[in-house]
């Protein structure tokens, strides 16, 4: 299950979270501690309530002596053992417990451990590198211990620092064959991720899974560079076609083959490779492929408009034309999606968000209608909605939409400006001038770079002058 943001957790969760931070900052510990506990229960797998709760930890712990915390770490056996025998069947479990024990012993290294089991059969990888941290800073030459903590970087994208890690490693371990091996395993993970192929790899792709020899995997992950020039592209396309005349079953040869087409902006041939893959078994369930299907289709579009002449007299045409045509296509592929997965509110998002671009309103309003009881889009929504209307001149009902997503929102983030943004906007709208201008005020006194407030308020004050 992959890790939650703060837009990403019901209201009532958010609500504790940010009690938990009045806490923190009252430096009231104890109830932090609390709270976040509860929030974490509630949502284990919000990673910034988690990163709050260890502060907390910390900050109520920090006069401890090294008998209390030796004290602590003994009294914590019990909850040790209770939390190694829960990883075996939940790792949620096994992480409550784990907290359990951190909440008077943040630095005990046996809870830690547990954390980054439970975290890595949860996939939560951000969760793990938050405990490995503070393992390697408990054990600063446990090798095996710094290798994993740079795997966990690296799957969250710190990949420099994973770097750094290995790099000092293989410094006072010049030949030790592990850490070489950690050191070339990691240059290949840069490799996979700077093509773009990370997402392929990171599970969402089932063709993976049926690779019978992980050398094979590597080999091919080093060879996809994004910088690919157009005679090493050609040559790896060759390679590839002469592989597959030996062997015609291996998927990720042959997905690897679409993905260099598609490069070389032949989109026809890529799309010939997806077929063939569509065409087995793994590839008929695999739901990435479609979305790198409808991307490839997409991906033409945009080259066919790239290839026009703009000196043409039916250039402007010509782009409308495409543009409405790539429009068309993906409402059609999103339908397709909405039908085959009704519930997933998610997918009803997307949907009004592509009839919203293309000016279809009344269908927009629908889907958003029904993503707003998605937790995780519901904000989105409402701020989608609050558009719709002013598109149809329903400024009221526009307002009241807005004002309701900004009570739901306590985080004063970048959406939360947004909906105040277009909070001003609906309200100039509507002739209330001076309300507008308090609605831009809000982000001018936080953020003076917002959109174009700083000319607003400006603007304002330097009528009244």
């Amino acid at each position: 299950m992959a890790e939650k943001k703060v837009s990403e957790i019901p209201r009532e969760v958010r609500l504790l979270y940010e009690k938990g931070h009045d806490a923190l900052l009252r430096e009231n510990y104890d109830y932090a501690v609390t709270l976040f506990n509860q929030v974490l229960a509630k949502e284990p797998t919000f990673f910034d309530g988690r990163k709050a709760l260890r502060t907390a930890q910390f900050k109520k712990a920090g006069g401890s002596s090294f008998f209390k915390k030796a004290w602590s770490s003994a009294s914590s056996s019990p909850l040790v053992v209770k939390a190694q025998i829960a990883l075996r069947k939940d790792p949620g479990e096994a992480l409550h417990v784990a907290e359990e024990i951190l909440n008077t012993d943040p630095t005990n290294s046996a809870a830690h451990r547990i954390v980054v089991e439970a975290a890595n059969a949860m996939s939560m990888p951000r969760t793990a590198v938050l405990s490995l941290d503070i393992l390697v800073k408990n054990s600063p030459k446990d090798k095996a211990l710094i290798i994993q903590f740079a795997n966990f970087l690296a799957e969250t994208g710190d990949n420099a620092r994973a770097e750094k890690l290995l790099v000092d490693l293989s410094r006072s371990l010049p030949h030790d064959a592990e850490v070489s091996q950690a050191l070339k395993d990691l240059s290949a993970r840069n490799t996979l991720d700077e093509g773009g192929y990370d997402a392929l790899a990171s599970g969402e792709g089932s063709y993976r899974d049926i690779l019978k020899n992980e050398k094979e995997a590597v080999s091919l992950e080093q060879q996809q560079r994004v910088q690919k020039t157009e005679d090493t592209a050609e040559k790896l396309i060759g390679e590839y076609e002469a592989r597959l005349k030996k062997e015609p079953g291996n998927l990720r040869l042959l997905r690897s083959l679409a993905e260099l087409f598609t490069q070389k902006k032949q989109f026809d041939r890529a799309l010939q490779c997806y077929a063939q893959i569509k065409a087995t078994d793994t590839g008929a369930s695999d739901p990435t492929l479609d979305r790198a299907i409808a991307e490839t289709k997409v991906r033409r579009f945009d080259h066919e408009i790239e290839s026009l002449d703009p000196a043409s007299p039916e250039y402007t045409e010509r782009v409308a034309a495409i543009n409405a045509e790539k429009a068309a296509f993906k409402i059609a592929e999103c339908q397709k999606r909405v039908e085959k997965f009704p519930t997933d509110l998610a997918i009803r998002f997307e949907m009004g968000a592509l009839y919203f671009e293309a000016g279809k309103i009344g269908e927009a309003i629908q889907e958003f209608q029904k993503a707003q009881s998605n937790p995780h889009k519901r904000i989105a929504a409402m701020n989608y909605l609050a558009q719709c209307f002013a598109k149809r001149r329903m400024f009221d009902l526009a307002s009241k939409k807005l004002q309701e997503a900004i009570k739901e929102k306590p985080l004063f983030d970048d959406e939360k400006k947004d909906l105040i943004y277009n909070l001003g906007a609906v309200l100039e709208s509507m002739g209330k001038k001076e309300d507008a201008v308090e609605q831009y005020k809000l982000i001018y006194e936080v953020d003076i770079g917002y959109k174009d407030v700083a000319a607003k308020v400006d603007a304002f004050y330097s009528g009244q002058g």
